[in-house]
């Protein structure tokens, strides 16, 4: 895992939205007419103009640099077709407000696919503000990012991205921002590949450099590519520079790693919480989780949590956990997870990990299992459905978390919770 390259991570200076709403930017020769905050502006590729005024689906605009230019307020809503598509970026620099964010949507018959937005671009959709509210998109093969957020308190939700270096990309100024309820697929793409160096990075699901974010209910599959450096690499979320963020309730498919955690000099990722996700992979060298301690460039990464995660990787160089170049209780603390691969069950050095009240199965375990955790199979459904099976020894052996529903809602006990993303339901 290194820093993604050439990618400035400078400070923004996010832009304060009036309590006002601005005038609306008008085509040439036109009269601006005042507005009211909460207006709905309509974007259609095929049927509409830059000369409409967009307020209407029957006198939409028509280009993404109409919307770029538009004066929005709090309140407003941009609305895109569906069933249309979009070549360049949509730059969202006006900011909402908490009681009145804005708003990007899609409109038009449902059962039609949800716009697209993406080409040879470095974002497909790039959030400069604050406090926007944005579903029902697509975006796709940009050559770096599906949706760059840049700001803070911006939700993304039941947006697709496929196809670009990174899914999500959560920058160094960002923070307080969710994405949930997302299908973030085959993000397979490297930005740096080149032979030596040990340089190569790409292929995020959810790329965390910025501070206190959640990602929650996605499904993140596909996030893998050919590497000079590494073989393959890729992370379902990649966490470099980011503290606080939490990673729960989310189903991981085929990515070469769940998550890998590092920092770049004189920056920190700690206090980053791992909780109640599903990972399954079938590729050989799949691993769940990698940090590290201090011996290495990109560490220490201190104050890592994984608890009640459901892993099964069967690959015969798969690991479960790697905590390496020093690890010790600091650097990561481990409750509740079943774990099962087709190689390591996990790997520690230096005074090792945390861990505690798990379940593991493999062919080799490399670190002292706590008091509370057993090697033996966790009894899931199968490969790919991770509830537990009556009589698995994940069942009752967890401890107190501070989760009080599991990845499907099912209620967690509080006394002796089951180990793993599922509570057992017979």
């Amino acid at each position: 895992m290194n820093p993604p390259a050439g990618r400035a991570r400078a400070a923004l200076v996010l832009p304060v939205a009036g309590l006002l709403a601005a005038a609306l930017a008008t085509a040439p020769g036109a009269h601006a007419s005042p507005r009211a905050p909460g207006t709905t502006y309509y974007v259609d590729a095929v049927s509409g103009s830059d000369s409409n005024n967009g307020t209407r689906a029957t006198t939409p605009w028509k280009t993404l640099n109409r919307v770029n230019s538009a004066a929005l307020a709090p309140g407003d809503t941009v609305a895109f077709r569906r069933g249309r598509a979009w070549t360049g970026s949509l730059l969202l620099t006006s900011s909402g407000t908490p009681a009145a964010p804005l708003t990007v949507t899609a409109y038009g018959d449902r059962s039609a696919a949800l716009p697209v937005i993406g080409g040879q671009v470095p974002e497909c959709v790039r959030v400069d503000g604050a406090h926007w509210r944005i579903g029902s998109l697509r975006a796709s093969g940009c050559q770096w990012a599906g949706f760059e957020i840049r700001g803070s308190h911006t939700t993304l939700t039941s947006v697709r991205a496929d196809n670009n270096v990174a899914g999500v990309s959560i920058a160094d100024t960002a923070h307080h921002n969710t994405v949930r309820d997302s299908t973030l697929v085959d993000n397979n793409r490297m930005s740096v590949n080149t032979p030596g160096g040990w340089d190569d990075s790409g292929a995020f699901g959810v790329l965390l450099n910025g501070d206190d974010n959640l990602v929650t209910h996605n499904l993140i599959t596909g996030s893998r590519a050919v590497s000079y450096d590494f073989g393959h690499d890729g992370a379902a979320v990649e966490v470099f520079n980011g503290d606080r963020n939490r990673v729960e309730y989310n189903i991981a498919r085929d990515n070469e790693t769940f998550t890998e955690l590092g920092r770049g000099p004189g920056r920190t990722a700690d206090g980053n919480v791992f909780a109640f996700n599903a990972v399954t992979s079938v590729h050989p060298a799949s691993a769940f989780l990698v940090t590290r301690g201090a011996g290495t460039g990109v560490g220490p990464v201190n104050g890592t949590r994984a608890l009640n995660n459901s892993v099964n990787l069967p690959g015969p160089q798969a690991q479960g956990w790697v905590c390496y170049a020093g690890c010790s209780p600091e650097i990561l603390t481990l409750r509740n997870n079943a774990i099962r691969t087709g190689g390591k069950t996990g790997y520690e050095d230096g005074l090792g990990a945390d861990e505690d009240a798990g379940v593991y199965f493999g062919a080799q375990t490399q670190f002292q299992l706590g008091p509370g955790s057993v090697h033996a199979d966790p009894a899931f459904v199968s490969a790919s459905d991770l509830r537990l099976t009556g009589g698995s020894p994940a069942i009752g052996r967890g401890v107190p978390v501070e989760y009080a529903t599991d990845i499907v809602g099912d209620p967690v006990s509080g006394t002796q919770p089951d180990a793993g993303a599922y509570q057992f339901a017979p």
